[in-house]
């Protein structure tokens, strides 16, 4: 894989080998950084030249898994697949439930609000979730890499003949890919191609595509993404790199005043938030006795010298799992903010 370079400014270059932003960074020429989990660098230097290729990025929606790829004519710079945001709808399911739960009781309670939002075009908490991700994650890429052209596989929903605002409007999935559509335009140049023009693209190469939509292989859905760039830049009959990297989002929880069950004793403890004890959720922190890790929840331990004694969660980066209950805030390092995780999948897995 190559690395991407920055100027100065944190404005984008074209890539660069491995091996000469090691020597760039042992000469000085360069500073090594990370931006939300991949290696790039830095110029301390002006550039000998801005000559820029044309760099697209092709997108592979999915309801699970979805495909990013960055390529020029010369070369595939990055294959990213992610996993999708699919829990929003439930923590709406549930929000909802314990608010009519709520208005049953013998408290003094306001009147429900008039509907204010009947017959007027947004977007669905769930789907908003969805393609706000999406958005996330090109304007990620973007920021990396000079990008020329978003080329996106355009999905559709079931429409009806003479549905008038049905078509339009009724549908989560047709309104939320608008607004990606018209985010994406707002940034730079959009070209849209159909499930069946990459259906097509895809068989004049000879590729296939896994029907395990859950692995993390290149075949699964960055194939796809893969085919919709190489159609804008060109360059490649076979693809030249099919490592790839997948980046799996945090779940955060919305601060409560306390959980919805009783608990042991008929308490109700605190949850949620995104504040670990000073520390921001999903912050990357290097502990030490547990390493690099990325912070969790947070709990009370107090003690007869320290009666006001908080204590973090801290959690493997690369499977997610937690690693530690009782870490001491003192005893972390604070690297870097962070709302995913990032593991670089096995070819052959």
């Amino acid at each position: 894989m190559f690395v991407p370079v920055v100027d100065k400014n944190n404005r984008p270059l074209m890539p660069t080998t491995p091996s000469r932003a090691k020597r760039w960074i042992k000469s000085g020429k360069a500073t090594p950084f990370f931006r939300k989990g991949v290696f790039c660098v830095r110029l301390n230097t002006e550039p000998s030249n801005r000559n820029y290729q044309p760099i697209a990025i092709g997108v592979d929606p999915g309801s699970k898994r979805e495909g990013f790829t960055v390529k020029s004519k010369s070369h595939t710079y990055l294959n990213v697949q992610t996993h999708a945001v699919d829990w929003v709808k439930d923590h709406i399911e549930t929000r909802r439930n314990m608010r009519r739960a709520r208005r049953f009781r013998k408290t003094p309670c306001r009147q429900n609000r008039q509907n204010r939002l009947v017959n007027k075009e947004r977007l669905a908490p769930s789907t908003k979730a969805r393609w706000q991700w999406k958005l996330r994650i090109c304007k990620w890429l973007e920021s990396m890499f000079g990008v020329t052209t978003f080329v996106v596989e355009d999905i559709k929903a079931k429409t009806r003949k003479n549905g008038r605002k049905w078509n339009s409007m009724f549908s989560p999935l047709e309104v939320g890919k608008e607004w990606f559509y018209s985010e994406l335009r707002q940034i730079t140049n959009l070209e849209i191609r159909s499930g069946n023009e990459t259906y097509e693209m895809r068989q004049e190469l000879g590729l296939k595509k896994s029907k395990n939509k859950l692995s993390n292989k290149f075949e699964s859905h960055c194939v796809d993404s893969w085919v919709l760039a190489n159609w804008y830049v060109g360059g490649h009959l076979i693809p030249d790199n099919t490592k790839l990297i997948e980046v799996i989002p945090l779940e955060f929880h919305r601060r409560q005043l306390h959980r919805l069950q009783h608990q042991s004793g008929g308490t109700r403890p605190r949850y949620g938030g995104t504040i670990s004890a000073g520390f921001k959720r999903g912050s990357i922190v290097k502990h030490s006795k547990h390493g690099v890790c990325y912070v969790g929840g947070w709990q009370e331990s107090p003690t007869k010298k320290e009666p006001n004694r908080k204590t973090i969660s801290l959690h493997s980066l690369t499977t997610g799992k937690r690693l530690t209950q009782n870490a001491n805030p003192n005893d972390c390092k604070f690297k870097s903010y962070g709302s995913w995780r990032i593991v670089t999948a096995d070819k052959s897995a």
